[in-house]
C-alpha cells in the first residue's frame, strides 16, 4: 500500500491489497475448516439414522423433519465446500478478489445452512425423545441461540466499533 494511502479496512496493517486478499483467503479457510468437521460429522449421523430399527417407528412428520435435515446437511457441505472448488478453477488466474468475495457469501449462506441443519436435527431428535412438542420448543430455543450468538452478539459488537478513519 502506498504511504498515506488510507487503510480499507482501518486495522492499521501494512499489507498491499494482494497480501491483504492472500490474509483473508488463508483466513476464511481456517473458518470453512472448522465448518466442514462440524456438517460432516452432522451428516454422517443422518445418513446412519435410517438404517436403525427405531427409525421405522417415526411418525410421518419426524420422517419429514429427518429429510429436511438431510437435505439441509447436504445444502451446507455444497455451499461451504464451494469456495474450494472456485479456486481450483480459477487458480492461477488472478481472481483472489473475485473468489475472496464469493467464498465470503457462500461460507455466510453456509453458516445459515449450518444453523438450520442443527435447528432440524434438534428438532428431530427431541421429537422422537420427548414428542412433538418437546422438539418444536427445543428447535426454537436452539433457533434462538444461534441468532443471539451468532447473529445478534457481533451486530452489537459492530455497532459498539467506532468505523474506521
Amino acid at each position: 500500500m502506498p504511504e498515506g494511502a488510507p487503510d480499507p479496512d482501518g486495522d492499521g496493517r501494512d499489507e498491499t491489497p494482494t497480501e491483504r486478499l492472500d490474509r483473508n483467503w488463508s483466513e476464511l479457510l481456517q473458518e470453512l475448516r472448522v465448518t466442514q468437521t462440524g456438517i460432516q460429522v452432522l451428516a454422517g449421523f443422518l445418513l446412519t439414522l435410517p438404517f436403525q430399527q427405531r427409525f421405522a417407528s417415526l411418525s410421518p412428520f419426524l420422517h419429514g423433519v429427518f429429510l429436511v435435515a438431510v437435505a439441509l446437511s447436504t445444502t451446507t457441505t455444497v455451499l461451504v465446500v464451494a469456495p474450494v472448488s472456485a479456486h481450483r478453477i480459477l487458480f492461477r488466474r488472478h481472481e483472489k478478489d473475485v473468489l475472496v468475495r464469493d467464498a465470503d457469501r457462500l461460507a455466510k449462506a453456509g453458516l445459515v445452512a449450518l444453523a438450520l441443519t442443527v435447528v432440524a436435527v434438534v428438532l428431530l431428535i427431541y421429537g422422537l425423545v420427548g414428542g412433538t412438542l418437546v422438539g418444536v420448543v427445543a428447535s426454537g430455543c436452539a433457533l434462538i441461540l444461534f441468532l443471539v450468538v451468532w447473529l445478534l452478539v457481533p451486530v452489537r459488537a459492530i455497532r459498539r466499533t467506532p468505523p474506521p478513519r
